[in-house]
């Protein structure tokens, strides 16, 4: 199969796998993974690292064992709790990168979380931050709730891309809601067929990643899937191929659920295979 691209703002992107980098339990592991997964964007909580090297010497970080040739980083605004400091995380990745010459100091995904226990987004928050970054000039990504109200919103105040949860961060508890996600698709796509919607969080295993597919979203990003897995390798190989499963048979078309049973060898007008 040939590779279908695809946009998300000014970035065009064959691979509709985007991969988390923490968790691993070494540098060497998550690249062998990052390789296995066949992603090109990789996502990054820079602000951590930013941070620790202020006023000090420059620690081992994850920027230093990724080829910034070979991936775009997708900066991310994790363990925000308030707009204010999610866009203050933001602009602080995006300096980073420009120094850096990675075209990831484009975009941001913007994470603005309501409590420690749940993880859960905060709309309001999220919805404040996008219009911030929005009018800095960033194209934002914007991990939300599966609400499909909320996720209009965000198209509204400017995402670039909506990311609505298939369950809590890093619960595995795969997608709980497809019929949420379903909406959320519809509501973001209805004026516009070709704007991303990239399901994020909660991904446990391969099949999550191709329910994901098979509703229409245009990519899927995880991390605790792939680096709290027992072979983390296989596993992100396996992600790999449940996108393109799912992309598959989204594109294909399912048959009609039904209730009743139908005979796939019918007795009028058919052929009957040979057994």
């Amino acid at each position: 199969m040939q590779p279908e691209h695809f946009r998300v703002g000014s970035f065009e992107l064959s691979a509709r796998l985007f991969v988390g980098t923490g968790k691993y339990a070494s540098f060497d592991l998550m690249k062998a993974a990052l390789a296995a997964s066949e992603c090109e964007v990789v996502t990054v909580a820079i602000r951590r690292d930013v941070m620790a090297a202020e006023g000090g010497t420059k620690p081992d970080n994850i920027l230093d064992h990724l080829d910034l040739k070979k991936y775009t980083i997708l900066p991310n605004t994790a363990g925000c709790f308030t707009a204010k400091d999610a866009v203050r995380s933001a602009k602080l990745s995006r300096e980073l990168l420009e120094g850096l010459g990675n075209p990831g100091a484009k975009w941001v995904k913007i994470e603005v979380l309501a409590d420690k226990k749940t993880l859960l987004p905060d709309p309001v928050g999220t919805i404040e931050a996008t219009k911030e970054l929005v009018d800095a000039g960033l194209e934002v990504l914007a991990y939300t709730n599966d609400d499909p109200i909320t996720a209009y919103k965000l198209k509204e105040a400017g995402a670039t891309s909506v990311m609505p949860l298939g369950s809590p961060i890093g619960s595995g508890l795969g997608i709980l809601n497809p019929n949420n996600i379903r909406l959320c698709l519809e509501y973001l796509k209805q004026d516009d067929p070709d704007y991303p919607v990239i399901v994020d969080a909660g991904v446990g295993t391969a099949s999550d990643v191709t329910v994901a597919m098979e509703l229409g979203a245009d990519g899927v990003l995880l991390n605790t899937g792939i680096a709290g897995a027992k072979d983390v390798v296989r596993m992100a190989g396996a992600m790999a191929l449940g996108v393109r499963s799912g992309r598959l048979a989204y594109q294909a078309g399912r048959i009609v659920r039904k209730r009743y049973a139908t005979a796939s060898s019918p007795e009028d007008g058919a052929i009957a295979a040979a057994v």
